[in-house]
C-alpha cells in the first residue's frame, strides 16, 4: 500500500475502497499500531452526541444532561441523528474521525468492532448510554436497572390490591422492554399470581402505541383494573384511551408510566411513574468521556443507576 492510502485510512478519509480499508486495518491490528498522543487544536473542544432518533422528550433529557457537563468543561456538543440506525453509518463515523472531537457519546447505538478499532486508533474515546444492560465489558456504558423498574411498578399495583394488571412494553426485540416485563412477572411470582397472556403486550415507546393497546385492553370483556406502561409517552396514550372509554383514573383504572419525564407531573391526574434518571445517566456518561479524553480510565466499564417509583395521583386501590 502507498503511504497516502495508509494515511487516508488512519485519518478517516472516506475515499478508500472498502476492501482496501479492511486490508490496511487488518495490518494495523496485526502490528498493534497506535497513534502518538495528539494535541487538540486550540479553541476546539467538541463532544459528539448521536441518537438513532431524537424526536421525543426522552431524548431532550439526555441532551440536557450531556450539555450540562460539556458547558462546565467549555466544550460544545455536536448533535447527530442516525436515521433510526442502531449502528453508526460509516459516513457519519468518517465525519467524526475528520473532526477529531474530545469524544463521542452514543445513545442506544453501538459501533461495530471495526469502527471501535478506528476510534481507538484515532484516540477518540466513546461512551454508550444504553438501557439494555447488554453491552460488551470493553465498552464504557451507562444505563439503569430496568428489571427493578418493572418489579417496583408491579409491586405497587399489587400492594394496592389490583389482581388483573396489564403491561404495555416497548419493542419485543429490545432488551430493556424484556427486562421491564421480566421484573413485572417477578412481582406476580412473589405474590403467587399468574398473568393472563392477553395482559402482556409489546409495542413502541410512543403515545400512539399506548393508546392503541390501551383501547384494546379497556374494551375487552374482562378489562384490567391497572396498566403499567413502558414509558410516560405510552402512559399518556393509555390515559387518553381511558377517557375515551369513560373510565376515571385512578377511580376506575390505575396507570403507571416509566421515565419520569417533566411532563409526568403535569398530566391530569399527575402520573405515577418509575424514575429512570435520564439526566443523570447522560451527565455520568459525559463525565466518563471527559475523563477518558484526559487519559483517566474508569473504575468500571458499566454503570447502572437506580430506578425508583414516584407515586403521584394516577394509582389507587381498585373499587
Amino acid at each position: 500500500m502507498s503511504t497516502t492510502t495508509v494515511s487516508k485510512v488512519l485519518n478517516g478519509h472516506a475515499d478508500v475502497a472498502p476492501a482496501t480499508r479492511a486490508r490496511v486495518e487488518a495490518s494495523l491490528e496485526r502490528h498493534r499500531y497506535r497513534r502518538r498522543p495528539r494535541r487538540q487544536p486550540a479553541g476546539i473542544r467538541q463532544i459528539d452526541l448521536a441518537f438513532p432518533r431524537f424526536d421525543s422528550a426522552w431524548a431532550m433529557e439526555i441532551i440536557r444532561g450531556v450539555d450540562a457537563v460539556a458547558t462546565t468543561a467549555n466544550a460544545n456538543v455536536v448533535l447527530s441523528q442516525l436515521d433510526g440506525a442502531h449502528q453508526p453509518p460509516q459516513a457519519w463515523l468518517d465525519g467524526v474521525l475528520a473532526r477529531r472531537p474530545l469524544g463521542v457519546v452514543l445513545v442506544l447505538c453501538h459501533p461495530t468492532p471495526a469502527q471501535n478499532r478506528q476510534l481507538q486508533r484515532q484516540r477518540i474515546p466513546f461512551v454508550v448510554v444504553d438501557t439494555d444492560s447488554a453491552t460488551s465489558a470493553s465498552v464504557p456504558t451507562v444505563g439503569s436497572n430496568n428489571w427493578n423498574g418493572g418489579l417496583i411498578a408491579a409491586r405497587h399495583l399489587l400492594e394496592l390490591g389490583h389482581r388483573r394488571v396489564a403491561v404495555i412494553s416497548g419493542p419485543v426485540d429490545v432488551l430493556c422492554s424484556q427486562a421491564r416485563v421480566a421484573g413485572f412477572r417477578s412481582a406476580h411470582d412473589e405474590a403467587g399470581l399468574k398473568i393472563a397472556p392477553e395482559l402482556v403486550r409489546y409495542g413502541s415507546f410512543t403515545a400512539t402505541s399506548g393508546y392503541e393497546h390501551g383501547m384494546a385492553l379497556l374494551t375487552a370483556p374482562d378489562r384490567p383494573t391497572a396498566i403499567f406502561a413502558g414509558s410516560d409517552l405510552q402512559a399518556l396514550g393509555v390515559l387518553r384511551a381511558a377517557r375515551q372509554c369513560g373510565l376515571d383514573v385512578p377511580r376506575d383504572l390505575s396507570v403507571i408510566g416509566y421515565d419520569n419525564l417533566p411532563l409526568a407531573a403535569w398530566t391530569g391526574p399527575a402520573l405515577t411513574t418509575v424514575n429512570q434518571p435520564l439526566h443523570d445517566m447522560a451527565s455520568t456518561a459525559a463525565r466518563i468521556l471527559l475523563d477518558l479524553a484526559n487519559g483517566v480510565e474508569p473504575l468500571t466499564s458499566r454503570v447502572d443507576l437506580v430506578t425508583e417509583l414516584v407515586v403521584r395521583e394516577s394509582t389507587a386501590p381498585p373499587r
